[in-house]
């Protein structure tokens, strides 16, 4: 319990503003969750978590975090106010959307008052607390680092595992001022057990970006070798088995491209800020980027010999055994190959509005191909038991396995 309980206003309460205020009721301070969704706002009161983790339902159900949350529409007075809103990149000029964080900001403007404490976790460019956030807040007539202090403590949870990281996971406070970063790291160190780590708001910013991107140039490597390998007409994944058994060496597995809210996104907000010294991020990302393409043209090469082919694709959440499909290769796939014409069944068993009726092989009869994309582990498990007859029900006994 923290010696001084404190009334938390979170903003947002999806994938990473809900979890946080669960954490922070449990810890007994008093949270308000704001969400402009109704359905949520309705979901938190009624007790009922719209993230699948069991964990964290578990939180939800116990008595004090209920008596200590509850969730509106709009933002309230409150000691701490805590951002936690998406930042999704432009897909046309490829930089972040920052509506989003305006809102939120400009939102809890009529409610500051001397002494309170504005946190972004969202993940942003460089100099947004600086240049972007401290213009709106200083329109309360209050100035930022002496009369309100604000910090960036990007998130850093996994979808599928979010309670064990957002407890144990090391945390960054980052802010302009130390009374900032004293403050911040107050709030948090009354649920976070893994260290906090203070420094500068800048630097926490670009720490976040740095973090997916080197996720996401390593994946680019991995996908260059696969092709390299494919070209010689070798097996990838025994070539980078054999490079890994180096002691200095652990080349990531190649798949069928880059998903979720962070690592396809991130980088873009590097390359906005400091083009000119983000050359092997931007190809990184190009690469990464074509990888549903060049998965689509396998496809279609394994069927190009049949007429009318009847395709069986699954997976439509961003990687193995999570139900979150926010920038899905798997999805971008079968949109390429509808788009090309052909005749899809796309079933996913974890996400909603994918899920086959029985089982794998009954979504597989009269089919010509079956490619799992997402290699959960139900699927494989359900390919491996069942496969004969899976092939004995397809018209075509085709079957192919990305990732």
């Amino acid at each position: 319990m923290p010696e001084t309980k404190q009334t938390i206003c979170v903003i947002g309460t999806g994938y990473v503003g809900l979890p946080a205020a669960l954490l922070l009721a449990r810890a007994g301070h008093t949270v308000i969750g704001v969400d402009i969704n109704e359905n949520i706002v309705r979901a938190i009161n009624d007790g009922v978590l719209h993230i699948k983790e069991d964990e964290l339902q578990k939180i939800m159900d116990e008595p004090q975090v209920r008596a200590n949350l509850r969730a509106q529409t709009t933002p309230a007075a409150a000691d701490v106010f805590l951002i936690a809103v998406p930042t999704p990149v432009d897909h046309r000029k490829k930089v972040a959307e920052m509506k989003y964080v305006r809102d939120a900001t400009e939102s809890i403007v009529p409610y500051l008052k001397a002494g309170n404490v504005v946190i972004l976790e969202s993940t942003v460019p460089p100099l947004t607390c600086k240049e972007f956030m401290t213009p709106i807040l200083e329109k309360s007539g209050l100035k930022v680092g002496k009369d309100l202090y604000l910090a960036h403590c990007p998130e850093r949870i996994l979808p599928g595992d979010v309670f064990y990281e957002i407890v144990h996971n090391d945390r960054i406070i980052g802010a302009a001022d130390q009374k900032s970063r004293d403050l911040a790291s107050a709030v948090y160190a009354t649920f976070v057990k893994g260290n906090l780590y203070q420094t500068d708001d800048v630097t926490a910013e670009l720490c976040k970006l740095m973090e997916n991107t080197y996720r996401d140039v390593n994946i680019a490597l991995a996908n260059e070798f696969a092709a390299v390998a494919e070209g010689l007409g070798i097996d990838p994944f025994q070539a980078i088995e054999l490079s890994n058994k180096h002691p200095r060496v652990k080349i990531l597995r190649p798949g069928i491209g880059v998903g979720g809210h962070c690592i396809p996104l991130d980088p873009w907000f590097i390359k906005e800020v400091d083009p000119a010294n983000s050359r092997l991020i931007f190809t990184s990302r190009l690469i990464n980027d074509e990888m549903p393409h060049k998965v689509a043209a396998k496809i279609r090469k394994a069927v190009r010999d049949i007429d009318n082919p009847k395709l069986v694709l699954i997976g439509a959440a961003y990687k193995a055994n999570t139900e979150d499909p926010r920038e899905s290769p798997a999805i971008e796939i079968v949109k390429i190959l509808r788009e090309d014409g052909y005749e899809i069944d796309h079933f996913d068993p974890l996400v909603e509005g994918y899920r086959w009726k029985s089982t794998l092989a009954e979504a597989c009869k009269g089919a010509d191909m079956l490619a799992v994309l997402i290699q959960h582990n139900a699927v494989m498990d359900e390919l491996n038991a069942t496969r004969a007859e899976i092939e004995k029900g397809m018209r075509t006994p085709r079957v192919l396995v990305f990732g």
